[in-house]
Parts: structure tokens; sequence; C-alpha cells
């Protein structure tokens, strides 16, 4: 079974003062905590076995007490990455790394961004990126126009769906598709993740640092979601996805 990590473990700079002493995962839409939206999508895939989140020691006592009261039909942990601001933040990467070495991690991974909702089914992401044996894959999403990727990490992809390029919030996109925070990782593929923190990168916060020099080291493959998909990144984002999911 695949065990499936939700990144929860950012400070959230960008939503003060919503997020100043709560985190943003566990902010609501329609009710709702964000963080809900993906384990409504975890428990739903057949392939996922237990879900894991890594939080901070800041937001921790939220989470466990967000445990307590969530409706899980799937076995979940909260992992505590031990860091209490935003100065001391591991990142993105350095989270997926703390969490593969505290946890023994040996098997394969789906990691996925605590902020965002996304309401296609994961199953045919799973099959895809299974057909891949020792690649990873990532998903992305087709927002339209490429002038409106300049805020995400871009990549363009072959016939294969190949990733061969990948630009971290560009100034000049390539092509309309971004990558989501959402990453599929064979077990053979995690070796690669402490490889990558070993040789001391500094872009441990930015998971498209991560995937631009993974794809140099394997192939990287693309899976493309239809539907809807947010990315809570600031106020304005957050605001759109309330209004949107409101409307239906």
């Amino acid at each position: 079974m695949t065990k499936a990590l939700i990144l929860a473990a950012g400070y959230a700079t960008r939503l003060y003062p919503l997020t100043k002493e709560y985190p943003k995962p566990l902010l609501e839409i329609r009710e709702k905590p964000i963080i809900e939206y993906i384990t409504d999508n975890l428990n739903a895939a057949k392939e996922i076995g237990e879900i894991l989140v890594i939080t901070n020691s800041k937001f921790f006592p939220h989470f466990q007490r967000w445990r307590k009261k969530a409706r899980l039909d799937k076995p979940l942990r909260i992992i505590d990455d031990l860091t209490k601001d935003n100065a001391a933040r591991l990142g993105a990467v350095g989270d997926i790394h703390f969490a593969i070495e505290k946890e023994k991690l040996n098997q394969d991974l789906l990691v996925v961004g605590g902020d965002n909702i996304f309401d296609n089914s994961l199953d045919d992401f799973i099959a895809f990126a299974g057909d891949k044996e020792e690649c990873p894959t990532i998903g992305v999403y087709d927002i339209g126009e490429a002038k409106k990727a300049k805020k995400y990490g871009v990549i363009k992809m072959d016939a294969q769906n190949k990733v061969t390029v990948f630009q971290e919030k560009p100034r000049e996109p390539l092509s309309s598709l971004v990558a989501m925070c959402l990453y599929y990782f064979p077990a053979q593929s995690l070796r690669l993740i402490k490889e990558y923190m070993g040789k001391g990168n500094k872009n441990s916060d930015t998971t498209g640092s991560y995937i631009d020099w993974l794809r140099k080291k394997t192939a990287v493959y693309a899976f493309v979601f239809g539907g809807r998909w947010y990315d809570i990144g600031d106020i304005k984002f957050y605001n759109e996805a309330k209004f949107k999911f409101r409307e239906g």
C-alpha cells in the first residue's frame, strides 16, 4: 500500500493575520477545514493505506485537536518537525526528508500540499504513476493561459507526458501547465530526496527546485488533472476559493 504525506508545516505568513496563531490547512471553506478536502480524496483512493500529516511544534496541538474530531476512514498520524517559527522552518522538501527519515519510510509515497484543494479522484493519478515503475510523477493543472502561470511552477512535457522543462515562478511562462504540489514518489526514488538534501541545497523550501533537479537525475512524468483546483497561497486566493465553492 502507498502512504500519503500531507505537508502542513508552513507558517503561512502571506495569510497573516488569519494564520499568525492558526495553521492554514485548518482554515475553513464552506464550514470545512481545507485539510479535510484533501483527506476526503485520500480516503477515497483505493491504494492509499496510512495518512501522515507533518506540521510544526507551534501548530502541532491544533492538529491534535482536529484529529480527535475529524471523520477519517483510514489511519492518520501527525508528525512534529520540531520547528517553532518561520525562521527555523525546514521547507517543503526538508519536511518530506524529515518524515522519510523519522518514519523510516520505504514504500511508495504520495505527497500533497496541505493548502491544495482539488475535486478530481486520485485513483487515475495513482494508476498512471504506478505504470512508471521507478520514475516519480507530479500532478499538474492547466490554468488556461500562460500569462496566468507566473506565480506557479510551470512545466512543459513531451508526447509521453515526460517533463522536459520546469520553471519556478517564471517571468515568461512557457506553458499554462502548473505544478499542483502533488507528487508520487516510488519507493526506489526516495533515496534521491536524501541525496538532494545531503548536497546542502538551499532551496529546501520549494518543491519546484527539487523537481527541476530531480528531472535531470531520472525521468519525471506529469499527470494532468481536470475539475477544480485551488492553491490557497494568500488572502486573495483563499477568498476566491471560498466564493467559488459557495457558488458550487
